[in-house]
């Protein structure tokens, strides 16, 4: 189980992904897709996916005996050397995997964690992540210990390996934890300061799912030069600029993107990140329209923030990359794009009375002037009630 390596020859990689009583074909085939993005944005090729229809995971090894030789055979034959299973895996699973395939082997809660190494810029940021990582590996280390070629600047695997080199690592892996964790006590309390010194200013949080554009949008708005890139997770820390529109002062903060099956260790080690969409206002909720399953997506992110009890406010939900939208086929009701869009805009509207939706494209600027509206309304409402005598 390796971390990547960006100085190193990009990996190759095949992807696992099981069609369950729970999980369609179709599903399955999507969250391939995200997969592959993930692989991508964290630089490994991908050569190819296999799926396997089964009731559950084995217990064992994730999958049957038979398609884990079929896979084996393909890596051997094409030269793979990592393999990227798209659930997370149990300790034992991991082990029993790395046995028998003698690659470097992900789970998606792994991908994620390294994409998010890559990406933290702050320190904040960072100590989050590291803090994920730590706990994810702890009741995962195996006698392969790639995981921890970072620590020691190693290459490869280590000989000699044993029980005692394990209670050894296992000890400085919870000391690290305990290091880390005393270290993001101190940031929170930090934090705390520096958001009471925002009281008395209304405060502006975008979210959504990874990849809508929440980052271009922010650039817009702020004329902030702020990181957006067409990868997940192009941004990893939150980043917060101040904004004045009709003598009306807000702040506006770039949060971390969401995605389905995010570890749930990532989403407790980010409680400070996740803070700044807790206290705000106001949201402004970014959705791909292009994307099959953006309604799936808004509905990961509304659990999201229901999970961190920051719903109940004041939303914009923006509909965006309209540009890119791409008509369903065989609609006998609506044929063109144009008309699809404009159903999906009364749908929308009819079934959000509490909620209000602008449909845009960031990049060509669409509509952004309705968004500054709205958004401005609502700040002024909100900046009204914390200085009515201003009114």
């Amino acid at each position: 189980m390796g971390f990547i390596d960006t100085e190193k020859k990009a990996s190759r990689a095949v992807l696992v992904a099981l069609i369950t009583s729970k999980q369609s074909a179709t599903k399955t085939i999507e969250y391939l897709d995200e997969l592959d993005f993930l692989a991508q944005t964290a630089g490994i090729e991908t050569l190819h996916s296999f799926t396997q229809k089964v009731d559950r995971p084995d217990i064992r090894t994730y999958v049957g005996k038979g398609k884990l030789e079929t896979i084996k055979t393909y890596i051997e034959t094409l030269g793979a050397d990592t393999v990227i299973f798209d659930d997370e895996l149990s300790p034992s699973q991991l082990r029993n995997l790395e046995r028998a395939l003698n690659v470097k082997i992900y789970d998606r809660s792994l991908l994620i964690l390294d994409i998010f190494l890559l990406r933290a810029q702050t320190a904040q940021a960072k100590t989050q992540v590291e803090l994920a990582r730590y706990q994810y590996l702890l009741p995962r280390l195996t006698n392969l210990w790639t995981h921890l070629e970072r620590q020691r600047g190693g290459t490869g695997t280590r000989g000699g390996s044993g029980e005692k080199e394990i209670e050894t690592d296992k000890r400085q892996i919870r000391e690290q934890i305990t290091l880390l964790k005393e270290k993001l006590k101190t940031i929170d309390k930090q934090n705390i300061t520096r958001r009471k010194g925002r009281e008395g200013i209304v405060r502006v949080a975008l979210v959504g799912y990874t990849n809508v554009g929440k980052s271009t949008i922010m650039n817009l708005l702020t004329k902030a030069n702020v990181f957006a890139e067409n990868k997940l997770f192009a941004t990893v820390d939150s980043t917060v600029r101040r904004i004045e529109y009709d003598t009306i002062p807000f702040l506006l903060t770039d949060t971390v993107g969401f995605i389905r099956k995010l570890p749930h260790s990532l989403i407790e080690c980010f409680k400070s990140t996740l803070d700044e969409v807790r206290e705000a206002d106001i949201l402004l909720h970014v959705a791909d329209i292009s994307h099959s399953s953006f309604e799936d997506q808004i509905q990961v992110v509304n659990e999201t923030i229901a999970e961190i009890k920051a719903g109940n406010k004041p939303t914009i939900l923006i509909l965006n990359k309209i540009d890119a939208y791409k008509p369903v086929e065989n609609d006998e009701e609506f044929s063109t794009k144009e008309q699809q869009l404009e159903f999906l805009k009364k749908t929308y509207m009819a079934k959000s009375p509490d909620q209000f939706v602008v449909f845009m494209s960031a990049q060509e600027r669409t509509n952004l002037a309705d968004l500054r509206e709205i958004l401005l309304d609502l700040v002024k409402r909100k900046h009204f009630t914390l200085y009515p005598n201003m009114v």
